[in-house]
């Protein structure tokens, strides 16, 4: 045997790291003509029961419906009516007008915090629209659109969002974090992926009961960086979890780009295929891909033939969040170059290639839509706003914790409540 563990390595390089980054920076110019966009319609559409090896080539590719002149072709084209196609119109719009308006709300002082969802409007909207209402939710922080598709009241969300004294959550998650059992809307986490073993254990539990209800949960692309994103992907492989696994891929976590989160290698759909697993890697600025994509996988786990990872390949147009400038980390006109276009643009062009829309009603629509998002935000600030008092009993921070509250916090309690009483007198509430 060569004595090659005494041998030296004067010869060889240095070794280095890769340390990723961005391609534009503020400043720069984007170009994006390198990403390959695979024309509309080309992907073939495989059997929702095939199997997982015998697609891996749709974790790599593009599922496009709609193409460059507004028309919807190929065999992903799941054929929805102009009714249906004008309420998924309707619904995108109504998420735009509510980002906008409650941007507006935190600007102005009104509530701490928000987040929009420019841009990726598809992404909760089909989705939501493709899904049975009984489906169980496992939101990230930028799918709001589900609540609004499901018809959940507008105003109830605002209340959550000014934390005020009708929030349903009572003032005890941050603005934006939703929960409603009721319209299968699972409790949105700060805690990044922490929902896909939740949504893997809620999914194996429906299994187990003989339920038909399926779950679907969403992530950002950084996320599928953290532990809980793996262990929820082991599990929904190992026992056939009837799970959508929504990666949203909108090139950004916070300030740190998909780069470091394995972007420049592969794509997340790729994710999948390690753990033999169906992945598609879809076009989510496109309403047709999103609705298509999300039917077949909701198929597909409803007849328990396993989980399926969707990426959805779109683009943060706005900050991360209301805490966040973008200007300080990417180039100001990145979104305007990005090549897959804006959802609603895309959706109101198919509608008049259709001849089921046009531009007055377009207008007109986005008219009625801001105002009835106004009259919402009247309605709520009725019951306060964040920071003009104290919106809630003290008492409450002790509910809603355990089942039977332990003797130490009700004495604690008690306790308060005899102080509170000492200095406002007795029954006095917050306003």
């Amino acid at each position: 045997m060569p004595d090659t563990h005494n041998r030296r390595s004067a010869n060889l390089p240095p070794l280095t790291l890769h340390v990723p980054e961005p391609r534009f920076r503020p400043g720069d110019t984007p170009d994006f003509s390198d990403i390959a966009v695979l024309p509309a319609g080309v992907t073939p559409r495989p059997p929702e029961d095939v199997k997982p090896a015998d697609i891996i080539g749709h974790a790599y590719g593009l599922v496009r419906v709609l193409d460059d002149e507004g028309r919807a072709v190929g065999p992903w084209d799941p054929r929805l009516s102009p009714e249906r196609l004008r309420a998924m119109l309707r619904y995108m719009m109504l998420l735009r007008a509510f980002d906008d308006r409650m941007f507006r709300a935190q600007r102005q002082g009104k509530t701490s915090f928000y987040m929009k969802s420019t841009g990726e409007e598809a992404v909760s909207v089909a989705a939501a629209m493709a899904l049975y209402r009984d489906d169980m939710c496992f939101p990230s922080y930028r799918q709001q659109g589900i609540l609004i598709t499901r018809d959940y009241p507008l105003t109830a969300m605002m209340n959550q969002i000014y934390s005020n004294r009708e929030d349903p959550l009572k003032g005890r998650q941050l603005p934006i974090m939703y929960s409603s059992r009721e319209y299968g809307f699972f409790s949105v986490s700060g805690n990044l992926a922490t929902q896909y073993p939740q949504a893997v254990g809620w999914a194996m539990a429906s299994a187990a009961r003989g339920d038909t209800r399926i779950a679907a949960v969403w992530c950002g692309e950084g996320s599928t960086a953290e532990g809980d994103f793996h262990s929820a992907m082991t599990f929904g492989a190992v026992y056939n979890a009837p799970c959508i696994f929504n990666v949203v891929n909108n090139q950004w976590a916070i300030s740190s780009f998909s780069g470091f989160a394995g972007g420049e290698r592969t794509t997340f759909a790729a994710r999948a295929v390690g753990y033999g697993i169906a992945g598609l890697r879809i076009d989510g600025n496109d309403p047709l891909a999103v609705y298509a994509a999300t039917q077949w996988a909701a198929d597909r786990a409803r007849t328990n033939n396993g989980p399926t990872l969707i990426e959805h390949f779109t683009y943060r147009a706005e900050g991360h969040s209301t805490s966040d400038d973008p200007s300080a980390y990417r180039a100001k006109e990145e979104y305007a170059a990005w090549p897959l276009g804006d959802p609603v643009l895309r959706l109101k062009d198919h509608l008049i290639v259709l001849g089921e829309w046009d531009e007055d009603r377009h207008a007109a629509q986005a008219t009625e839509l801001a105002d009835y998002v106004k009259a919402a935000q009247k309605e709520a600030e009725k019951n306060g706003i964040l920071g003009h008092g104290l919106h809630q009993p003290f008492e409450s921070m002790f509910e809603d914790v355990f089942e039977e509250m332990p003797w130490h916090l009700a004495e604690q309690r008690d306790q308060m409540l005899a102080e509170q009483t000492r200095k406002f007198g007795p029954g006095w509430r917050p306003e």
